[in-house]
């Protein structure tokens, strides 16, 4: 599917440059993320943003041609190898270089999911963390205090999951079962992402597992369904009052054992597939008076994430907030290209500069076409996360050097041209982002980059909540014969 390019308001994207512009006053930008590319959604594709391209980017993979910062300092760059390790460790094992490489600008902005002390040890004296506290965030993701948080905000007890908090040891299986109406029982804390701090509880050994898990826990049933994220974007007015933008919410392919996704991790999502109205109509609500609590709770504004659960009978039940960038900001911002809008990310950077924020259109109007997008069946983009599945280490073949635009072709891939962008992928191609740099050594498990491009319902990558369609299963099969074990050498037989 090509991008439907709407008619960019040339105006409107001065605005929101000059606006970004101005918040950052002549301070060099500096992202800081685990991808060097992060927010090449913004500066790449058909209407870029060059304020958004960060002058140096920190993070754990290479960044790639189009989507390369002005400069990148990466642990990949350094060992050239990908591991499961390497995306847990690379903030620490990066620390005395990255210090030394942004201590050579004055002033610098860095943007991140969340701020750190050590991120602001990068940022120095007179440097700026464009990005919530740590301690804020985890006091709010805490995933024990979700069901408090839904309260506090006036969401629909309809929308709550069935549950309740634990503060001290867990109780039995059979309690925590009568507890939450429910022989499958799903136990949570803590605040880390990626599916880490959940359990699926079905048996003894499972509740041994989620009892090993620190305290407090959130405890809720299992509900059937599809997983979903919405993204949101707070900007405060000139008065102080909170505008709440959402946008249109996925549906989230989780534990996908055929692409090496385990039980509880995301898989990537898609905005293609309809919504059923109500259904999305009571999500959008929900969301703005999230954000509007959040707001008048702790001043949170820029982007948060909303993932909740929709049945196969329409019913939305919250399940988690992260008030912080997500997995899905980078793709996710395609939808507000779709509409003509520059992505939130330019937003939400310039408000945490505490600079207003003007050329967003009205946000009730934006909610409710919100809305009739999600209930619609144009049109969307997708990711679906690439991950080496093997027990071996792998290097690529050469037929994949770089990221850019392929197309599956006789049950491999064929590289057509360099691309960045979700858009750059046409008829029948795929945009893969995000590879290992030449001659990288892949661990098991190693993240591999993501697929992604614009698509409608019948192209989708994901066929139900936990399976890949007959396109997805394709691509990945392409992908996999571009894989070279470590023990054979390229051009023999497998």
């Amino acid at each position: 599917m090509t991008f439907p390019v709407p008619e960019f308001d040339t105006g409107l994207w001065q605005a929101a440059e000059h606006e970004l512009t101005a918040a950052l006053d002549g301070r060099p930008l500096v992202a800081a993320e685990r991808f060097a590319s992060s927010g090449r959604t913004s500066y790449t594709g058909p209407a870029p943003i060059a304020a958004a391209r960060p002058t140096l980017a920190v993070g754990c993979y290479e960044p790639w041609g189009p989507a390369s910062p002005v400069e990148a300092l990466t642990l990949e760059g350094r060992t050239a190898l990908r591991g499961v390790d390497q995306r847990r460790s690379w903030t620490a094992d990066l620390d005395r270089a990255a210090h030394a490489a942004i201590r050579r600008y004055r002033r610098p902005v860095v943007a991140a999911w969340y701020a750190t002390d050590r991120l602001r040890r990068w940022a120095g004296p007179g440097g700026t963390v464009a990005a919530i506290d740590a301690a804020l965030r985890a006091e709010v993701e805490d995933k024990a205090n979700f069901g408090s948080i839904l309260t506090a905000s006036g969401v629909p007890a309809d929308l709550h999951l069935p549950g309740t908090r634990v503060d001290g040891l867990l109780p039995s299986l059979r309690e925590l079962r009568r507890l939450v109406r429910s022989d499958k029982v799903v136990v949570q804390c803590g605040v880390d992402s990626g599916g880490r701090g959940t359990v699926f509880v079905d048996d003894e050994a499972d509740l041994a597992r989620a009892a090993k898990m620190p305290g407090p826990y959130r405890v809720t049933a299992f509900v059937t369904g599809w997983s979903v994220n919405t993204t949101v974007l707070s900007v405060p007015d000139a008065d102080g009052r909170l505008r709440a933008y959402v946008d249109r919410p996925s549906h989230k392919a989780v534990g996908l054992p055929e692409a090496g996704i385990g039980a509880g991790k995301s898989g990537g999502n898609t905005w293609c597939l309809p919504w059923p109205e109500e259904a999305a109509a009571r999500l959008v609500d929900a969301a703005v008076r999230i954000a509007r609590w959040a707001w008048e709770t702790h001043r949170i504004k820029g982007l948060f994430g909303l993932d909740a659960l929709l049945t196969a009978d329409g019913q939305v039940f919250l399940n988690e907030i992260n008030c912080r960038n997500q997995g899905t900001t980078e793709v996710s911002a395609v939808n507000q290209q779709l509409r003509g809008l520059p992505p939130f990310l330019i937003a939400h950077l310039t408000a945490m500069l505490d600079h207003p924020v003007t050329w967003l259109p009205d946000a009730d109007d934006f909610n409710t076409t919100t809305v009739d997008l999600a209930a619609g069946t144009g049109p969307g983009p997708y990711y679906l996360k690439l991950r080496h599945r093997g027990q071996v280490s792998v290097r690529l073949d050469h037929h994949l050097g770089l990221p850019g635009v392929y197309r599956v072709a006789e049950g491999r891939l064929w590289w057509v041209r360099p691309g960045a962008h979700s858009a750059d992928a046409g008829p029948g191609e795929v945009l893969l982002a995000n590879l290992p740099a030449p001659g990288t050594l892949c661990e098991p498990g190693a993240e591999l980059g993501t697929a992604e491009g614009i698509t409608t319902a019948a192209d989708a990558p994901f066929a139900s909540p936990h399976t890949l369609s007959q396109a997805g299963r394709a691509l990945l099969a392409a992908f996999d014969r571009h894989l070279l074990p470590t023990d054979r050498q390229e051009g023999t037989a497998p």
